[in-house]
């Protein structure tokens, strides 16, 4: 049984981009789903869609690469996990990697990208960075 989904969701998706694969395929959950909505909007995926087998919910995850093969994502680390929750305010949720990178946000508000946080002007658990 798999504790985290998030995690689970980001090591598939860095696994099958270092090995070029075209698609790969998460276990589906809402903060998943969330933050590939994240992710297709800051262009570091082509697209996902959820997929109902049987029972159970899958979301097939469509990567994306540049013009030499090359991933378009460079690194992405889970930052808060189960055994350490990490949390940042609205004033320290701001650029990453000088506006390269992005930070994905679990809020009041829903999941959101450090920019849509900064907007809202609300801080909440951090859940993964990516750049």
């Amino acid at each position: 049984m798999i504790n985290d989904l998030i995690s689970d969701g980001l090591t598939r998706i860095r696994n099958a981009s270092m090995r070029r694969l075209d698609t790969t395929k998460l276990l589906h959950s809402n903060v998943v789903e969330a933050t590939l909505k994240i992710l297709a909007n800051k262009s570091y995926i082509e697209s996902y869609n959820v997929v109902e087998e049987g029972n159970k919910k899958f979301i097939n995850v469509v990567l994306k690469y540049d013009e030499r093969g090359r991933s378009v994502i460079n690194e992405l680390k889970r930052v808060s996990k189960p055994g350490r929750r990490v949390y940042q305010g609205r004033d320290e949720i701001k650029r990453f990697k000088n506006g390269y990178g992005t930070i994905i946000v679990s809020t009041s508000k829903g999941v959101l990208s450090n920019d849509e946080a900064h907007k809202a002007g609300v801080g909440g658990e951090v859940l993964c960075t990516v750049w």
